[in-house]
């Protein structure tokens, strides 16, 4: 439910807003997604004892920096509206926004044996292009046995497990006796 309302806040943005003005916006949404991270922060913008005025001011503080009315009027209207929650939300949103507009995305690749940089920007680069779109993997040591290629916001995983490989070797050969 969240995703959603946060998908609704972040059109408008988007709506108002050139890529350069969304991609500044995404870097305050994101140090204030991190900021939920911390127990303190967190703990005051959750709190019911704390009044709205005062979370108000404490997050128009962070995003001053920005000069943006837009941004100003958003949080006004999170506080309002009682939504400051979402903040994660929207900052993730953002994130999926901007990367389907510049057809950037970052991606993984599983696997129990280390994979070499040049190996991954060969997959990065191939995958790319079946894609039509820029992806950076990372590599992400794990106890699958083959490798495994997931890019989430695409939504594709493309996987290769080494015992797989073996059963249907095996079934192949048993079928051909």
């Amino acid at each position: 439910m969240e995703a959603m309302i946060a998908q609704r806040y972040v059109k408008a943005l988007t709506s108002l807003m050139d890529a350069e003005a969304l991609a500044n916006t995404k870097t305050l949404f994101d140090a204030l997604a991190e900021a939920f991270g911390e127990k303190a922060f967190a703990d005051i913008i959750n709190d019911p004892n704390v009044a709205d005025a005062a979370k108000q001011e404490l997050l128009l503080a962070i995003v001053a920096g920005a000069n943006s009315n837009a941004v100003n009027n958003l949080v006004k209207l999170l506080v309002e509206k009682k939504r400051l929650a979402i903040i994660p939300a929207i900052a993730e949103s953002l994130r999926l926004t901007l990367a389907g507009m510049h057809r950037t995305y970052e991606g993984k690749v599983y696997s129990n044996t280390a994979v070499e940089a040049s190996t991954l920007a060969a997959l990065s680069s191939d995958l790319g292009k079946k894609m039509d779109a820029t992806i950076t993997l990372a590599f992400v040591a794990s106890d699958y046995d083959g490798i495994k290629v997931e890019v989430e916001d695409l939504g594709v995983e493309v996987s290769l497990s080494k015992s797989r490989m073996n059963a249907q070797l095996v079934e192949h050969i048993l079928k051909a006796i």
